[in-house]
């Protein structure tokens, strides 16, 4: 794992836009709080729930979550201009899912409404559908993956769905991304802000 292991750290890990930075050290993390939130994943985070079955607890819900992840199997590919950061988490308002069944669906879920690929209409009725149903079906508290590891299982990337807001007490930045490399915080802090 790249990271230890949150037994050993209590942290999960997630990933902004260095735009984003300024505003999550002021007021923390909130689920609904960057542009992408809107226009990129509402309508996607609403279909998953509306095949959310009902022994899911009713405070599970994936339109309000903050995503996350409990390690990286390897060296990520991190991609460019983000932050990455340790997050503190009150697992007792979590959720872990199988992520790898929900990305498979994300593509044709917003491309069946452009006409030359609306053939993608009927993966979602079928193959959409039983992916998303597996996604709830294979989920759990974050409570119970930690003594069922999960997220340790291989073919199950786990996305950690967090259903309260981060604090800027419980940020920890870890890595600036550029273009040209990964650099530690403090690494980045020495090479451009000379003389703080």
């Amino acid at each position: 794992m790249f990271f230890d292991d949150y037994l050993k750290t209590n942290k999960v890990y997630h990933i902004a836009p260095i735009n984003d930075l300024n505003q999550i050290l002021l007021n923390g993390i909130k689920y609904d709080d960057k542009v992408t939130y809107g226009d990129k994943y509402y309508d996607f985070h609403c279909f998953i729930d509306s095949l959310k079955p009902s022994h899911i607890p009713s405070w599970v819900k994936r339109k309000k979550s903050i995503f996350a992840t409990m390690n990286y199997r390897d060296h990520p590919n991190f991609y460019s201009h983000n932050v990455v950061m340790a997050l503190t988490i009150d697992p007792s308002r979590c959720w872990v899912a199988n992520e790898n069944t929900a990305n498979q669906t994300y593509e044709p879920f917003v491309l069946q409404e452009v006409e030359l690929l609306n053939g993608a209409k009927e993966y979602m009725k079928q193959e959409g559908k039983r992916l998303i149903e597996e996604y709830w079906e294979t989920s759990l508290s974050f409570e119970d993956n930690l003594n069922k590891r999960m997220d340790l299982k291989e073919g199950y990337d786990a996305e950690v769905l967090i259903l309260h807001s981060i604090d800027p007490k419980d940020i920890e930045i870890l890595y600036i991304v550029s273009d040209h490399k990964v650099m530690e915080f403090n690494e980045w802090k020495k090479v451009f802000c000379k003389g703080k």
